[in-house]
């Protein structure tokens, strides 16, 4: 994985040195609001920083940083679990911002430049990124960084504890190659990055 650079943002990929940072995301229960509507203890962010760093090669985690600030993450990741099929040449991508920066257009820039990987370097034909129909913000996000609403869907996941909004399903935005370059002057949405690491 690359260290991915924008006109803001550096993103850098997970290590074990960022569990600290991943604690103070998660521990936040506005920022996991749709997620488990609960803060997350330092023992689930533990497991899940083992889970986010066992991904295929080329995909993963971005922890992004204006300077010396940490602003949050960024996941690009193929496709899993029961409401993602497994189709060669798809992705999923994700983000998690500290309260702070919200609103800020670093969720949009951050995502725009994984889009700009995953077709450029990854050679991807699509990616999605899914959230609760509820969850207006992620929505517009999503939406500012190109994607267009692709299908709403109920969840195949059982919860033992629903989050509120859930009984209004979740939705599913995409981008695809064609419509990146179409869109895209010069097929690049933001500033080049580094070549990938070899």
């Amino acid at each position: 994985m690359p260290t991915l650079r924008t006109q803001r943002l550096t993103l850098i990929p997970l290590t074990d040195d960022h569990v600290d940072l991943e604690y103070e995301l998660d521990s936040d229960p506005e920022v996991m609001r749709y997620l488990t509507g609960r803060a997350a203890t330092r023992a689930e962010v533990e497991r899940a920083h083992e889970r986010r760093m066992d991904v295929a090669p080329g995909f993963g985690f971005w922890m992004g940083f204006a300077g010396q600030d940490f602003i949050g993450w960024w996941i690009l990741r193929p496709p899993h679990g029961p409401d993602q099929p497994d189709v060669e040449g798809e992705a999923e991508l994700g983000y998690r911002l500290l309260r702070r920066h919200w609103r800020r257009g670093y969720a949009k820039e951050g995502s725009r430049e994984l889009i700009r990987y995953g077709f450029e370097v990854l050679d991807l034909d699509r990616i999605f990124a899914q959230t609760m129909a509820v969850n207006t913000p992620s929505r517009a996000t999503m939406t500012s960084a190109g994607l267009t609403f692709a299908r709403a869907f109920t969840s195949a996941t059982d919860y033992d504890d629903p989050v509120a909004g859930a009984d209004q399903g979740e939705v599913e935005y995409e981008i695809t190659r064609a419509r990146w370059l179409a869109c895209s002057p010069g097929g690049s949405t933001t500033a080049a990055a580094p070549p990938p690491a070899r």
